[in-house]
C-alpha cells in the first residue's frame, strides 16, 4: 500500500521540522494529529542512533491501546517498511535496529513513571494532552535531555535537537495547552512566556485528513451537538464558562475508556422526573436517568445515561430495565416534581423495586459542588463519552446553572453519586433508611495527576 502525506500533513511537517522546541498539534478526532507526531518521533529515531525518545499519556491503558497497539504499528508499516524493530512488552519500549528505543508510558502509574522518567529523552510527546496536569508535563520536561548526533549519509555528524511534541482535541480555553501555545503566557502565573516564538501550534482537523478516512464518518461528526461539534470536528478551543463546577478537563482527565471496571459494591439508578404527561410524545419534558455504581476501589464510576423524553409508561419500564442490566441495588428519585407518582410509576413496571426518595431543598450549584470536588479528584469517573450528559454539565456553575436546557440528566447524575457517596450531600430527605453501608476499598488517583 503506498501512503503519502495530505496537504495539511506536509504543512505541519515542516512545523514539526522548524526551530521551535514545543510544538502543538491539535484540532478535531481522527484529524492524524498523533499518527503525524509518531511518525516524526520514528523518523528522529532512525537518525540518530542509540538515541531514546518517549510517548506518554495520562493513563497507561490509554497509550498502550491507542498507539503501541494501533497507532505505532500502522505507522512503520506505511511510513518506514522493512525498517524492522522489536517491542518490548515487559518495559514496554520499541527497539530500533540502530539501538534507538521508543518508550511507551503512563503518568498514573508511579513505580512505572518513576522508571521512565528517569532516563534522559531527545523527544517526549505528551498525548492527550486536555488529559495531563500542568504540574506532570512541567515533571515530564524536566527529562528532555538527552544528547545525541543524528548520522544523514552524505552529511556531517550534527547534534538532534531536543523536541517536545503535544497533540489533543483542544479543551477549553482555561486549559494550560491554550494558556501556554495560544495566549502564550505561563498558566499559573499569566505572564507572558520568556521564549514565545519556542512555543508553536497548528490546527488539524478531520477535513484535512478526509481522504484517510471511512466514508460517512465527517457526517457522524456533523450529528453530534453544538459543543461537541466544536471539539471533535472543528477543532477549536471554547470559552470555559466561568465558575464551571465541572470543566471537561476534569472529565477528560479521569475519563474511562478502554480499562476493565473493578467490581461493583453498589448500583444504584437515578432519575430526575419533570411534568411529562401520560402519553409518549415529542412535547415531554426529558426524564434524566442515570446508572452509576461504587466500585471496589472506592471510586464512583457513571456507567450509563438512559434518559428518554417520554410519559411515565415508558420512562418507567427504561429505568427499569436498566435496574435489572446493570443488577442495581435500588432506584433513587428526586421526588419535587412528582411526589408519590414516581414511586406508582416504578411499581407498575417493576412491582417490590427497592426504591428511594429524595427531596432537594438546596440549589442546583449547592448540590452539585461536592460531586465536583470528587470529579475532580477522579474519585468519580465517567465511562465512555456522554455527550449530552457532559453538556449540561458543563452548564452548571458556582452561581447556579447557566445551560439552554433544563438539566434533567445531570441532575440525575448528582443524585446518583449523592447516594453512592453518603453524608456527602446532607441535602436529602429520604424516605427510608439507608441501606447498611458495604465495606470497600478506598482508592483511585494517579500520582501526578493531584
Amino acid at each position: 500500500m503506498t501512503f503519502a502525506l495530505t496537504h495539511k500533513q506536509r504543512e505541519a511537517n515542516r512545523q514539526l521540522a522548524g526551530s521551535a522546541t514545543h510544538n502543538l498539534l491539535y484540532g478535531g478526532s481522527r484529524s492524524g494529529k498523533t499518527f503525524l507526531l509518531c511518525r516524526a518521533i520514528a523518523a528522529r529515531a532512525i537518525k540518530a542512533p542509540g538515541s531514546r525518545h518517549a510517548i506518554l499519556r495520562f493513563r497507561f491503558n490509554a497509550v498502550k491501546q491507542a498507539i503501541v497497539m494501533d497507532t505505532w504499528p500502522k505507522m512503520l508499516d506505511l511510513c518506514f517498511p522493512g525498517v524492522g524493530g522489536t517491542l518490548n512488552k515487559s518495559d514496554w519500549f520499541y527497539s530500533f535496529p540502530n539501538g534507538s528505543q521508543v518508550w511507551f508510558g503512563g503518568l498514573d502509574d508511579k513505580e512505572r513513571t518513576e522508571k521512565i522518567l528517569g532516563q534522559e529523552y531527545a523527544t517526549i510527546m505528551l498525548n492527550e494532552v486536555s488529559q495531563i496536569p500542568w504540574n506532570s508535563r512541567n515533571m515530564a520536561v524536566t527529562r528532555l535531555a538527552q544528547r545525541v548526533w543524528q548520522k544523514i549519509e552524505g552529511q556531517p555528524d550534527t547534534e538532534l535537537p531536543l523536541r517536545m511534541y503535544y497533540d489533543c482535541n483542544p479543551p477549553d480555553r482555561s486549559h494550560w495547552s491554550y494558556r501556554v501555545f495560544v495566549a502564550k503566557q505561563d498558566p499559573e502565573t499569566k505572564q507572558a512566556l520568556p521564549r514565545p516564538d519556542d512555543f508553536r501550534c497548528m490546527q488539524v482537523n478531520p477535513r484535512d485528513n478526509e481522504e484517510n478516512l471511512p466514508g460517512g464518518y465527517i457526517e457522524t461528526l456533523e450529528q453530534l451537538s453544538g459543543r461537541m461539534q466544536r471539539r471533535f470536528l472543528l477543532g477549536e478551543f471554547r470559552d470555559a464558562t466561568p465558575g464551571a463546577l465541572f470543566p471537561e478537563s476534569n472529565i477528560d482527565q479521569w475519563r474511562i475508556t478502554d480499562t476493565p471496571l473493578p467490581d461493583m459494591v453498589r448500583v444504584v439508578v437515578a432519575i430526575d422526573p419533570s411534568g411529562s404527561g401520560d402519553t409518549d410524545n415529542a412535547d415531554n419534558d426529558e426524564i434524566g436517568i442515570i446508572v452509576a455504581g461504587l466500585g471496589t476501589d472506592g471510586v464512583g464510576y457513571c456507567l450509563e445515561d438512559v434518559s428518554v423524553k417520554a410519559g411515565p409508561a415508558t420512562w418507567g419500564k427504561v429505568a427499569c430495565s436498566a435496574f435489572d442490566r446493570h443488577q442495581a441495588d435500588r432506584i433513587v428519585a428526586e421526588i419535587n416534581y412528582g411526589g408519590a407518582m414516581v414511586k406508582q410509576v416504578i411499581d407498575s413496571a417493576r412491582p417490590r423495586t427497592p426504591y428511594k426518595e429524595l427531596r432537594a431543598s438546596r440549589g442546583k450549584a449547592v448540590r452539585a459542588e461536592p460531586v465536583a470536588s470528587l470529579v475532580e479528584t477522579g474519585k468519580v469517573r465517567m465511562v465512555g463519552r456522554m455527550q449530552t450528559l457532559e453538556d449540561e454539565l458543563a452548564g452548571f456553575t458556582s452561581s447556579g446553572y447557566v445551560g439552554d436546557r433544563s438539566p434533567n440528566r445531570a441532575d440525575a447524575f448528582v443524585w446518583a453519586f449523592s447516594e453512592l457517596f453518603p453524608g456527602l450531600v446532607r441535602d436529602n430527605t429520604a424516605k427510608d433508611k439507608p441501606a447498611e453501608a458495604r465495606p470497600y476499598f478506598a482508592g483511585g488517583g494517579g500520582w501526578m495527576g493531584r
